[in-house]
């Protein structure tokens, strides 16, 4: 008995897969969207700037970005959308006038520390004074928090590393975060948000790319982690016990398999 078409079709279209096509079989007129979900200018952004790490293409997405600046709010997501415009070849000067004009007189923009970190991954540069209340709010242990007096956990020290890279920021600083943050790798070569909640996708990815920030090499297990979470449609699992958001973790793995830090 034969094969049927769709059944050959479907074992050929899963032969070839890739994290990038993944990714970007979820993108209609420009947008992305999880599987069965809604669009919108976030994950697009995610999307962007995981398939541009890659080195593929996003068409359509530069003009459905733009069509949505004026319903960005918070100061993450403005300068979000505006790296991923960058990354197209854009120069989004509504967007980057938003972020100037969030900083305050401390040096931080918005109201967080993660905020922070993702103006100066927009803009490319890092004010002195954004330089200094960055480092100036490194735990003593090492890490970075998403705010102020907020807990220190392994995304946002990362995060923090490539706003360090930005700014040109070497030494003390930066050797301090690199072993704050692989203090959250764990056995099976992932590693973890917080202690004691377990490896996942997004945080070994981040952690990959703060450390390449650093000038750091990632350790070769957490390559091998991420290997073992891929599906095979291309997509990542969140972790060994959890799917969800493949889009959105997928693309965070584009870009930690490329090894390239943000801005890119």
């Amino acid at each position: 008995m034969g094969v049927a078409p769709a059944t050959l079709f479907a074992a050929v279209a899963l032969a070839f897969a890739t994290p990038a096509s993944f990714v970007r079989a979820h993108e209609a007129n420009g947008a992305f969207a999880e599987p069965g979900g809604v669009a919108g200018p976030e994950l697009t952004s995610w999307a962007v700037l995981g398939l541009h790490a890659a080195g593929a293409d996003a068409p359509g997405s530069l003009a459905y970005l733009q069509s949505q600046e004026v319903s960005l709010r918070s100061t993450i997501d403005v300068a979000l959308v505006a790296l991923a415009e960058e990354s197209l070849g854009a120069r989004p000067v509504a967007l980057l006038s938003r972020l100037r004009a969030a900083e305050r007189p401390s040096g931080e923009f918005g109201s967080t520390l993660n905020a922070t970190y993702w103006a100066v991954l927009a803009l490319g540069a890092s004010p002195r004074a954004t330089t200094r209340f960055i480092v100036a709010h490194q735990s003593k242990a090492g890490g970075f928090a998403w705010a102020v007096r907020g807990q220190p956990d392994s995304n946002d020290t990362a995060a923090a590393l490539e706003a360090l890279r930005v700014a040109g920021v070497h030494g003390a600083p930066v050797a301090r975060a690199v072993r704050f943050l692989l203090g959250f790798e764990n056995r099976d070569g992932g590693f973890e948000l917080a202690h004691g909640r377990g490896s996942d996708a997004q945080s070994t990815a981040w952690a990959i790319q703060g450390l390449v920030a650093a000038g750091r090499t990632p350790p070769r297990a957490a390559f091998g982690y991420l290997a073992r979470l891929k599906r095979p449609d291309g997509s990542y699992r969140y972790s060994a016990r959890y799917v969800t958001t493949p889009v959105w973790v997928t693309s965070q793995v584009l870009a930690a398999l490329a090894k390239k830090p943000f801005p890119s």
